[in-house]
């Protein structure tokens, strides 16, 4: 045997635990002995024994007590306990079953028959063993895979659904600053000053709530990184965290169905009174990608000239609108129909930019 089992041996006569440790240690068993009940059970606390070979009757605790008591404890519930005993084997086995035990021998022992028990119960021993360990890792892959859900739950809060199941996955390492080129969609909404002011604050935030829940579908059916909803103007980006194969193109997808997902708000305001209506500029260029934000509160957003070029071509476009930079024409031309509008002066730029309207 490779790790020798231990067998507490219990009984209150000496000769009788002697010969019982000398069969056990020629076949290899480690053994461990106790005079009386009491003791037995204070090494059951502090030691952890494979096998308990019990005597019936002793001072005090008697082993119908000690295995009672064994049963009770958690720790010890299962462990394998053979009641050794002089008495009448056939009332004893009854008492002892009641009490708990596993197993009995006979006094005085037959060596055979203390072997094959001893063998016996250990095997048993051995497999629940493996069953209570498989148990314990199952049990923990269930908490892991628990505690993971509830992160990814409280990542969603704040982080695109993508987002939040790489950082469960490959962990925050990836949240650190990078670069990457990516295609930015900037939504926001015509006549949205004008409606604020008329509109009271519980209709501005019914129009918001649509609003928000109309494009939340489209970002997610597209595949893109939502950095923000702010008022009425939405900022998404494309190919990042998650590598697309056309990005481009997936974001001015994603503009033009905003555009057609809008018109039923639309309608429905514009009989109440309210002209409302959708733009959305898109750009392509390198950005610098990573966390912002403090302990308790993280944002993913991308920094760089592409979003203020996005911003820009977005508050130039008229309602229904989608307008996009050269470099986005460049990437999705022979997919959409596109129209020349530029160039155009935008804000912040020095040089007068390329666009292009999407028909």
């Amino acid at each position: 045997m490779s790790t020798a089992a231990k067998i507490l041996v219990v009984d209150d006569t000496p000769q009788n635990v002697k010969l019982l440790a000398d069969l056990l240690k020629a076949k290899g068993y480690e053994v461990t002995a106790a005079a009386d009940g009491a003791t037995a059970l204070a090494k059951l606390a502090a030691e952890t024994p494979d096998l308990v070979l019990l005597d019936v009757m002793m001072p005090g605790l008697t082993g119908y007590d000690v295995c009672r008591k064994i049963r009770e404890e958690p720790k010890t519930a299962l462990l394998p306990v053979v009641l050794v005993t002089a008495l009448d084997p056939q009332q004893e086995r009854v008492k002892g079953i009641e009490a708990g035990a596993d197993d009995f021998l006979s006094k005085p022992i037959n060596q055979a028959e203390l072997f094959a028990r001893v063998k016996s119960l250990l095997r048993i021993k051995r497999l629940q063993d493996e069953v209570k360990r498989w148990n314990e890792e199952l049990e923990g892959r269930v908490r892991e895979q628990v505690a993971q859900l509830e992160r990814l739950s409280r990542l969603k809060r704040f982080f695109s659904p993508q987002l939040a199941e790489l950082l469960v996955s490959e962990g925050e390492d990836m949240l650190k600053a990078h670069r990457r080129e990516v295609n930015v969609a900037f939504l926001d909404l015509r006549g949205f000053t004008a409606f604020t002011e008329r509109a009271a604050p519980e209709e501005v935030m019914a129009l918001l709530r649509d609003y928000h829940a109309c494009l939340g579908k489209l970002v997610l059916s597209h595949g893109g990184t939502l950095e923000r909803f702010a008022g009425d103007s939405v900022m998404v980006f494309f190919n990042d965290p998650v590598p697309m194969e056309r990005p481009a193109l997936e974001a001015v997808r994603m503009a033009l169905d905003a555009m057609q997902s809008f018109a039923p708000l639309a309608a429905a305001w514009a009989k109440r009174g309210f002209e409302l209506a959708l733009g959305a500029g898109v750009a392509q260029g390198y950005a610098t990608l990573g966390a912002i934000g403090f302990e308790g509160r993280w944002d993913y957003a991308a920094i760089g000239s592409v979003t203020n070029l996005a911003a820009r071509l977005c508050a130039e476009a008229k309602g229904g609108e989608v307008l996009v930079c050269q470099r986005t024409m460049a990437s999705v031309e022979g997919d959409v129909a596109l129209e020349p509008v530029g160039p155009l002066q935008l804000r912040g730029f020095a040089q007068p930019v390329p666009a292009f309207c999407v028909k």
